[in-house]
């Protein structure tokens, strides 16, 4: 293990990630709330202790590998939850304990959506969009802003993109990694900019609409109100959250080669997106139709627009609210969590198991029982006409089964900190899934829950952000062998 490069590169990463920092400086001399000397504190320790960890490791040139990848990555992800602390910590409105401090900025940075904070429409403009900020940039993932600029810096980028993007989707768009990280980047800017308009026609002041188009594009779910989304009451605005979810919790890949080919059908020729598209439709029929049935709203059009925004919202991991759903016949909250297990599509913005493994799970079902009925016969599983490996197939049991048992853990200790069984399964799909609302005793914000459960739940956050294998290969020995 060479820790040196290790040593060095967080280094830099700390340096430029305190830039970020800077902006809530902008928005409090705007609105003149006098909060800017936590972003300043912030900025001075965060850029001096990067300086300090990179000064003495500077000239190394060892080559990166991928275990320092790995190593960093991990180490990085905690180190800059560590640091977004620091604002929360000294602000005056907030007085937060470090560990709602932390699991604050974790739940940002993973784009997770869970809070401890209450009292959103009364805190300090620049903190509400520090909080937005955070989502953003954990959204595509600032290990691969990193990449595009490191390269520049000396500190190959390659490992880096493929230990944080641990998916079952890392497709390069172009021969360089560096020019991927790049168009990547243009993508999704590209769509906060796109949805920040449409909120702001849609009826939101500027503030809101950027701070929105965030955490939409971003599929993370922080709000700068306590009611979220249902703050506006707005079905415009509702629809346009809906329209960026959807496209956000598309591989952003396809949305790359769509582009390129300047033709809609690129999407309607990947297996992905289709059954995607399906899954979403079929949770917002069951829904919408089981809202009116059983007479919870008295019109077709309240069911369908409440159905289609949470099933939306909750199927793709954002979290955004636009009613209180916990309280919806008791099938549908437990309903919608469960669509957050299938989650958005591999390459995206989006938490949980993912689309696309979902769907090869299935196509593995339905071999076992052709196998069965047919011993002799070889069927092999394809994806988009193209079949699919044998290693492709192991790592997506891999994943699953790695999933099952850390849930089951995480649950399970969630119950040992006193949390109720609805509570603790809920907390974990949430966290797991970077979904943020769950149900029970963590339907509203997770304040009431133990610092101990929040720690917990800030491991588990960070779990589902780097889907597991990036976090549980730090466990075993052989990664330590030098």
């Amino acid at each position: 293990m060479q820790l040196s490069i290790v040593f060095k590169t967080i280094g830099l990463l700390l340096m430029i990630f305190s830039l970020t920092q800077l902006p809530p400086i902008l928005v409090d001399y705007i609105y003149a709330q006098n909060e800017y000397m936590s972003f300043v504190s912030a900025f001075s320790l965060t850029f001096v202790s990067g300086f300090i960890l990179w000064l003495p490791f500077r000239n190394t040139t060892k080559d990166f590998r991928i275990r320092e990848g790995v190593l960093v990555v991990v180490s990085f992800w905690f180190v800059l939850s560590l640091f977004a602390t620091t604002p929360f910590l000294l602000s005056e409105s907030l007085r937060m304990s470090f560990s709602d401090a932390f699991f604050e900025s974790m739940s940002g940075l993973t784009t997770t959506g869970a809070t401890v904070l209450s009292g959103l429409d009364d805190l300090p403009m620049a903190i509400l969009y520090y909080r937005q900020q955070l989502q953003w940039l954990g959204g595509m993932g600032i290990i691969v802003l990193a990449v595009a600029i490191l390269p520049m810096l000396g500190v190959g980028g390659m490992e880096l993109y493929h230990a944080e993007s641990s998916g079952i989707s890392k497709d390069r768009l172009t021969p360089k990694v560096t020019q991927t990280a790049k168009a990547l980047w243009k993508i999704y800017i590209g769509f906060t900019i796109a949805c920040a308009i449409a909120y702001y026609l849609a009826g939101m002041d500027a503030f809101d609409a950027i701070g929105h188009s965030f955490s939409t594009v971003a599929i993370g779910g922080f709000s700068t109100h306590d009611l979220s989304i249902g703050y506006f009451d707005s079905s415009a605005i509702e629809l346009v959250a809906v329209i960026f979810m959807l496209l956000a919790g598309v591989n952003f890949s396809l949305h790359f080669f769509a582009w390129q080919k300047k033709n809609v059908m690129t999407y309607f020729k990947d297996s992905e997106f289709k059954t995607y598209l399906l899954i979403l439709s079929a949770t917002i029929v069951f829904i919408s139709v089981d809202l009116f049935e059983s007479g919870y709203y008295q019109t077709w059009f309240e069911s369908f627009r409440y159905g289609i925004f949470q099933a939306v919202s909750i199927a793709t991991t954002t979290g955004f609210a636009s009613v209180n759903y916990s309280l919806w016949p008791a099938l549908l909250p437990v309903l919608l969590i469960f669509a957050s297990f299938l989650g958005a599509s591999a390459g995206s913005t989006g938490g949980g198991i993912k689309v696309v493994r979902v769907l090869l799970m299935f196509k593995l079902a339905m071999k076992g029982i052709k196998t069965f009925i047919h011993p002799s016969a070889y069927i092999s599983i394809k994806l988009n006409q193209k079949s699919v490996s044998e290693n492709t197939l192991m790592s997506v049991w891999g994943f699953f089964s790695l999933y099952v048992m850390a849930f089951v853990v995480i649950m399970i200790a969630l119950m040992f900190t006193g949390l109720d069984q609805v509570s603790s399964f809920s907390a974990t799909a949430a966290s797991m899934n970077n979904l943020g609302p769950g149900l029970g005793e963590v339907a509203q914000n997770y304040a009431s829950i133990s610092d101990s459960a929040k720690w917990i739940l800030s491991f588990s956050m960070l779990l589902g952000r780097l889907e597991i294998l990036t976090l549980m290969v730090l466990l075993h020995k052989s990664f330590w062998r030098f």
